[in-house]
């Protein structure tokens, strides 16, 4: 196999996705097949569908009515119909590295010893590195300040165990491992408030998302203003403990409101539903949840995940004639499904190449005991129940394509319709293979006969209802909505269930030794920018089919994340629920100013619809600074200004009007510490790091260009003094520069020329992370996507 060249794969892929470099970004930097040196040995994509589908063909020749590797193909090519998701892209069929094809995992909850603590850390490190993602529950660490037998006596609680947790995905993060986690605690945990609040703190356990288990008894509790008793442990409690149950949903409530965590789990609804809880007795019982919250584990369970393009299925898309092909869509969903037990042997073989390789590693056994039986348990589950992640991608655009606005009730009404042929489908193949295949081991009808969930699908169909009774079912459970943040792209549709989340992202491309563009942007280090509009890809077919450039006519305007009716989203993901095996990752994004009641409104209705779980995020609410303690409020001295600055001189211009704007950074630093603006400057050029003296208002370039006089008194009016004045005593005082600029437009409501350029200055001593969350990357403005974060420019997304 041949090694091709950064450039060589940058220009075939760009080629392959029509000049989307995003697209040709996520493609390189995580799926293209590369050697142990970084090589690539994959071209476009097109190689890397090939791979799979030899794979999966390989597998199919094991069983009756194989289906061909040129077929497999065929659903695969350009992300069009069937896309096996991250892991499985990544790792079926790579020899250069050896990792699991599950997308995730749930672990045992750690016992309540520092044994069963140390052990819980050790494994959910050795699925991370092997590229899985990890949930478990913690509700088994007793409170703080219960006594102990060992040399510390009273307990510190749930607080430090969770740090480490946290502390451990992100090692194993590092240096391009992959490490996610969820950690989830009972409603019923004495020492829930700790959970909820902990992440106040921005600096602590930065490495998880938190969801919490709420009870339909506390629900209940808090509809009818009534109190609820926290019990520890669960089963056999010792330790009880009755609250106010409104107000601990009010402190739940204002910290998502706030800090968009944690999440939650209605938990009695979703053992309820979920069909491998029939097995509990054999070690199926539902404990946690992904760290995206799409799939519900048991113990040393695992899913691997494929998504299906939902918009491949639109017919004469944007046109009055648009049709959804249920038909074509249900032939697929089966082979789908197919695919994805297929994809279950495809992970046993690799946990026997994980065996094998921890085996011939040079550790003694003891050492080696417990990545040993970890990999022994999860592959007992995987054979037992046979799990399966099947979802849709592109719900947001398949809607706008058959010219539906997401979020009206027509849109509720079609995506339940795709829902429910979606899951009817999936089962009747997983009922098919269980004829040709056999059923998963510990498949019992009359375990099954009376469940809620399972009866909706199978009755829906006389002859599928036969022949699973007949038959049965090849998997324990084999539907979800997972995030498709990176799929997405390759897809270069919308994400998920979710809605488009915008129509239009402004990029920034850097301007190389090109002195005859004019840049928009210039940064902190003399860099120049261009900045330029990317529409959403849904948004310009709609565009190229309607000949049509005003937005506002699209079916996608008013239909935005942030643009939707908040009770109507919560409506779609219970509709989709109806109808999935497993849970929804999906987000409500919510306007900055919001209420915290209307937080609570969705959150009590998104139980009472019977969703699984349910996230929403503010906007703004991860990059705002929260307090340590609600009564706590600690004050910034100003340091002492100094007689000498360093100072920058711009000229700028806004609404026609030129200014001298001048800004006076910190010894050592390009903070900026103060700063003063004014018209008519007596200088055409910028300047920068000039040195300065400061005495009473008076500037004096000590460099000896120009004197500034009195710029309280000689040069401003009293409005623009009031500007700037109040801008240095923030700056003064450490206040980030993005508030600076927030608080200038809110004291000059008419945004006038004086304020804008002061605003404008400014803005160019911050970067994109002061405006909203930073991508590590790339530097980008990240955008929430479902329950997970992704970055608007470039390949980077992440949960938590």
């Amino acid at each position: 196999m041949r090694n091709y060249s950064i450039e060589e794969v940058k220009e075939a892929t760009l080629s392959y996705f029509l000049g989307d470099a995003m697209a040709c970004d996520v493609w390189m930097s995580k799926y293209a097949l590369q050697d142990k040196e970084g090589n690539f040995k994959e071209l476009t994509p097109e190689d890397t569908h090939k791979r799979l589908a030899r794979e999966f063909a390989r597998i199919e020749q094991k069983y009756p009515n194989p289906i061909s590797e040129e077929e497999i193909f065929s659903y695969f090519d350009h992300f069009k119909y069937i896309i096996p998701q991250g892991s499985p892209m990544e790792g079926i069929g790579n020899d250069y590295r050896l990792q699991s094809l599950s997308n995730c995992f749930v672990i045992e909850s750690p016992a309540d010893s520092y044994g069963g603590i140390l052990r819980t850390d050790q494994e959910q490190a050795q699925l991370m590195k092997r590229r899985g993602g990890v949930g478990f529950d913690i509700s088994n660490i007793r409170p703080k300040g219960m006594q102990t037998n060992n040399a510390a006596k009273t307990t510190d609680g749930i607080g430090i165990f969770m740090e480490r947790f946290s502390n451990t995905t992100r090692e194993v993060a590092q240096n391009g491992r992959r490490g996610a986690l969820m950690l989830v605690c009972s409603i019923s945990h004495p020492e829930i408030e700790t959970f909820i609040t902990i992440k106040n703190d921005r600096t602590k356990v930065t490495g998880a998302n938190l969801s919490l288990k709420l009870s339909n008894e506390f629900m209940t509790a808090v509809k009818n203003g009534t109190t609820y008793t926290q019990k520890w442990p669960e089963k056999n409690p010792i330790v009880f403990k009755e609250i106010d149950a409104k107000k601990l949903w009010n402190l739940i409530i204002t910290n998502a409101w706030a800090n968009a965590e944690p999440g939650v789990l209605f938990w009695d609804t979703a053992l309820k539903n979920t069909p491998s809880d029939i097995y509990k007795e054999f070690g199926f019982e539902s404990i946690s949840t992904n760290p995206c919250s799409e799939i519900i584990l048991s113990a040393y369970d695992a899913c691997r995940l494929i998504t299906m393009n939902v918009f491949s299925y639109v017919i004469n898309p944007y046109t009055n004639a648009a049709y959804f092909d249920y038909d074509l869509f249900a032939k697929h969903v089966i082979i789908a499904q197919r695919l994805m037990d297929d994809l279950v042997d495809l992970e046993l073989e690799q946990i026997e190449k994980i065996l094998k390789k921890i085996k011939n590693d040079p550790e003694n056994n003891e050492t080696k005991r417990v990545e040993i039986e970890l990999w022994h348990k999860i592959k007992i589950s995987t054979i037992n129940g046979r799990r399966t992640g099947l979802g849709p991608t592109a719900i947001g655009d398949t809607m706008a394509a058959l010219n539906i606005k997401y979020g009206s009730d027509k849109s509720i009404t079609e995506i339940e319709k795709i829902y429910k042929n979606l899951a009817i489908n999936a089962c009747r193949s997983s009922v098919t293979m269980a004829e040709e295949r056999g059923a998963f081991p510990i498949y019992s009808y009359e375990l099954e006969k009376d469940h809620e969930f399972l009866n909706r699908i199978v009755k829906s169909d006389e002859k599928l209802y036969d022949d699973y009774k007949k038959h049965g079912r090849r998997n324990i459970a084999d539907t979800t909505t997972a995030p498709t943040g990176s799929m997405s792209t390759l897809t270069q549709t919308s994400s998920g269930i979710e809605p488009v989340f915008m129509l239009e992202y402004r990029r920034r491309k850097k301007i190389m030794n090109d002195n005859d563009i004019k840049p928009d942007f210039i940064d902190q280090n003399g860099d120049k920018w261009q900045e330029y509009i990317i529409y959403h890809h849904g948004l310009k077919k709609w565009m190229e089919i309607t000949r049509e450039t005003d937005i506002t006519k699209s079916p996608y305007f008013g239909a935005t994340a942030k643009e939707i009716d908040y009770m109507k989203t919560t409506e779609i993901q219970a509709a989709a629920q109806k109808w999935i095996s497993h849970s929804i990752s999906k987000t409500v994004n919510l306007k900055e100013n919001v209420t915290k009641e209307t937080v609570s409104d969705l959150y009590m209705k998104a139980w009472e619809l019977g969703c699984k779980g349910f996230t929403v995020y503010r906007e703004g609410s991860r990059s705002g600074v929260l307090i340590k303690k609600e009564d706590e409020f600690k004050t910034n001295h100003a340091p002492k200004r100094p007689k000498v600055l360093d100072a920058d001189y711009y000229v700028a211009t806004a609404k026609g009007v030129k200014f001298a704007v001048v800004v006076g950074t910190w010894p050592g630093t390009n903070r900026p510490y103060e700063v003063f603006a004014f018209e008519n400057p007596p200088m055409d050029k910028n300047t920068k790091g000039k040195t300065i003296k400061v005495k009473k208002g008076l500037y004096k370039f000590v460099n000896g260009e120009f004197e500034i006089p009195d710029l309280n008194l000689e040069m401003t009016r009293v409005e623009e003094r009031t500007l700037t004045l109040s801008a240095s005593m923030l700056l003064r005082h450490g206040a980030p520069l993005h508030y600076v600029n927030h608080v200038i437009t809110k004291i000059d409501e008419n945004v006038t020329s004086f304020s804008s350029a002061l605003r404008r200055t400014l803005s160019r001593y911050m970067d994109e992370e002061t405006l909203d969350e930073k991508c590590p990357e790339c530097g980008g403005s990240m955008v929430q996507e479902e329950s997970c974060r992704r970055c608007s420019q470039c390949a980077f997304s992440k949960c938590g």
